[in-house]
């Protein structure tokens, strides 16, 4: 009589829905074609469904991404402790800041065969500088520190700043780390498509959110139109309720009083509304490895960024885009100009970027690479 094996299971946990569907779903489908039995906690959403429709099984989770309320705070904690002990997963694969504080220290009460942690960035709490901010970077160090504390953990980052950080705050041992850039983009689907004339087309993708840059690119936006430059300024994303940063309703109708700005919500075709643009921008604080902006690399269009980690990690200076200091809304309307006005240097970075993202950010090599760390457990 034949006895079945059972298959490894692998756990995802994160903090959306949509960032799973959006960030790590490719890898989930080839960790399930090399045979893993998927499984992802998430807070319930409409993109609870896309991730059922994938053959994963979907477990709900209460997580309120700004919440700070301590009672809250502890219901997750012992809702991911009740997951892992009865779901018993080979790998536990924790991504953004709660589950990997909750449920890295929920792993460490239930026996895994390994822990990977993905870090996508430090998060808001380590760009501000304010006394509640500072007090709140030593509580997150703390916790950091006990969920951390694995037997057996891999931890990825997106740019050598964040692994550095993490490495001189003993969290993290540089040989248990990899740097992964981003999520990787789809080089297939991203393609070069001809600049579209005879209007100039700037086109920041992000979240609504303050240090995304939000009010740097409306600034200049504004500053360009004072100028007389003839461009017209799109920004493709919605507000985010759970971001304690985000832009409200309000703020987005007043400044798109702007003349030459303009919002135009969620998008699902990033590629398309790469093809209608001429240059793209995203002039945020801090970030891991912003997916907008190797989206755009592959699209072949130009970037305009800022000189933050993350950000200058998705660029090559001078060859495929132009780099500013950060919440600098006139360095931004200048380095957007000198594009702008030159569509010989757009072109030529265009190919450029495109060559970069080839190098460094195809899909299947940031695949590869996570694979490779599940299948530790079977070495």
């Amino acid at each position: 009589m034949l006895v079945a094996i059972a298959k490894e299971k692998i756990l995802f946990v994160i903090n959306k829905a949509g960032f799973f569907i959006s960030h790590r779903l490719m890898v989930a489908v080839a960790a399930k074609a090399e045979g893993f039995d998927v499984h992802v906690a998430a807070p319930f959403d409409e993109d609870v469904e896309k991730i059922i429709e994938h053959g994963f099984h979907y477990h709900k989770i209460e997580l309120d991404r700004k919440g700070q309320n301590p009672y809250n705070e502890l219901k997750l904690f012992f809702c991911l402790f009740k997951l892992l002990a009865k779901l018993k997963p080979d790998i536990a694969h924790f991504i953004t800041i709660k589950p990997i504080i909750y449920g890295g220290i929920a792993a460490r009460f239930v026996k895994l065969k390994l822990v990977v942690m993905a870090i996508s960035g430090l998060g808001t709490v380590f760009i501000n500088n304010s006394l509640k901010s500072k007090i709140r970077q030593i509580l997150v160090l703390g916790l950091y520190k006990l969920a951390f504390r694995q037997k057996c953990i891999n931890t990825i980052f997106q740019n050598p700043y964040d692994q550095e950080f993490f490495v001189s705050k003993n969290l993290v041992k540089l040989k248990d780390s990899i740097i992964i850039p981003g999520s990787g983009v789809d080089l297939s689907v991203y393609k070069v498509t001809p600049e579209p004339s005879p209007n100039v087309v700037v086109l920041m993708v992000s979240r609504l959110l303050i240090d995304k840059g939000v009010y740097e690119f409306a600034r200049a936006a504004n500053e360009l139109y004072l100028r007389g430059i003839k461009v017209e300024m799109r920004v493709i994303g919605d507000i985010d309720t759970g971001s304690e940063t985000s832009l409200s309703r309000e703020d987005v109708l007043k400044l798109s009083q702007i003349k030459n700005l303009n919002f135009l919500g969620y998008c699902d075709d990033i590629a398309s509304a790469y093809a209608s643009s001429n240059i793209a921008c995203l002039p945020s604080y801090r970030e891991g490895l912003p997916k907008s902006l190797i989206e755009a690399s592959a699209c072949g269009r130009p970037i305009v960024t800022t000189d933050a980690p993350g950000c200058r990690d998705a660029i090559v200076q001078e060859k495929t885009g132009l780099m500013v200091p950060t919440r600098n809304a006139n360095l931004l309307a200048d380095a957007l100009e000198r594009l702008i006005v030159n569509p010989v240097l757009r072109q030529k970075m265009g190919v450029e970027a495109r060559n970069f993202a080839e190098q460094k950010f195809s899909l299947t090599k940031v695949i590869e690479q996570h694979l490779n760390i599940y299948s530790k457990i079977r070495s």
